[in-house]
């Protein structure tokens, strides 16, 4: 890859990301309400779930790097700085505490996912119901030695509930000496890794399990 810095486009990736299972992504203890679960899912500032650009990206990039071997010092993210060629992960995602690279920027961006508009809806007519449209789930850990619910261990979650659909929307800029298609496949892997995986917290406890579908790429 060159080093020029000449922007010669952006190209979309956009996917229906659907909740198979109840999404767990926290917010903050001032949405906490009287009722409530005491870990809230993140909201807008109407009461709406959404998924932040960040968790995605970052997941997104943490699947790529086990998938080709980029993790960082202590399991940092790579740093390394090298061209695409050796670490695509530096070139897409940008080398992690790296200033001594000639990347360029990085080349994926991240939007937040909000509601499509048929779970919006959805989201509305429940409030309108006065009806929760999430959901609270109660866990608690079990002693091994007893089969019994240990003292003190029962806590609550709010989820979003299954089947509630994001609208997800990438952008990726392509430089001069950039291998467009390279780029957008290897974003497209991590997409197939992610519906594999989970998004948010809790996933190896059955949370976070999403279908991603209706994937489109074009030019903008």
């Amino acid at each position: 890859m060159a080093n020029s810095l000449k922007l010669i486009k952006h190209v979309g990736i956009s996917a229906i990301l659907c909740c198979k299972t109840g999404l767990k992504i926290g917010g903050t203890e001032s949405d906490i309400g009287i009722g409530s679960a005491e870990n809230p899912v993140i909201k807008d500032n109407r009461g709406i779930p959404y998924i932040p650009g960040s968790s995605l990206k970052g997941k997104l990039r943490s699947l790529l790097e086990y998938k080709y071997n980029k993790i960082g010092d202590n399991g940092a993210p790579c740093g390394c700085g090298q061209p695409f060629n050796v670490c695509p992960v530096c070139t897409v995602f940008g080398p992690h505490k790296n200033t001594s690279h000639n990347l360029g920027p990085s080349r994926l961006i991240v939007r937040d996912a909000f509601l499509t508009e048929k779970s919006l809806a959805e989201w509305e007519k429940a409030k309108n119901e006065g009806i929760d449209f999430t959901e609270t789930k109660t866990e608690t850990a079990i002693d091994r030695r007893s089969g019994m619910a240990m003292r003190g261990s029962l806590r609550t979650q709010e989820r979003i509930v299954p089947g509630t659909e994001f609208k997800m929307n990438l952008s990726l800029r392509i430089f001069e000496g950039d291998d467009e298609k390279k780029i957008r496949d290897f974003i497209l892997e991590g997409l197939k890794l992610l519906s594999n995986d989970y998004l948010g917290g809790s996933g190896t406890r059955g949370y976070g399990w999403l279908e991603i579908k209706n994937i489109e790429v074009k030019d903008l």
